[in-house]
């Protein structure tokens, strides 16, 4: 079975909106909310914090803005695993994911 990349996009897409996460469009780190968009390795999951969030984690002793990071990147990544998808996670704190075990993108190596 062979799976488009902007098919996988729009199946991960689904799966994060249909589990009731905040998605929003296009790749505007400006942008508060999970991104989806197209890698060479498959699709990339981004999440982008709120200002009003930042300003909070920013304060002295507010380390949670990389807590909530981890926190998202574990939902995302179990959602996504748990639908069959292969899941990996970029240095930054961004989910990679990949085609369902047995699929491949066209002109992916597998």
């Amino acid at each position: 079975m062979s799976y488009e990349v902007d098919e996988l996009v729009a199946q991960v897409r689904h799966a994060l909106d249909q589990a009731g996460f905040e998605l929003v469009g296009g790749v505007d780190r400006r942008m508060s909310g999970l991104q989806v968009s197209e890698t060479p390795a498959g699709v990339l999951v981004a999440w982008t914090t709120s200002h009003g969030f930042t300003a909070l984690a920013d304060q002295p002793g507010g380390d949670s803005r990389d807590g909530m990071r981890v926190a998202v990147q574990a939902a995302v990544s179990g959602l996504m695993t748990s639908l069959g998808y292969t899941v990996m996670g970029a240095p930054n704190g961004d989910v990679i994911v990949l085609v369902k075990d047995g699929g491949d993108i066209a002109g992916m190596p597998s």
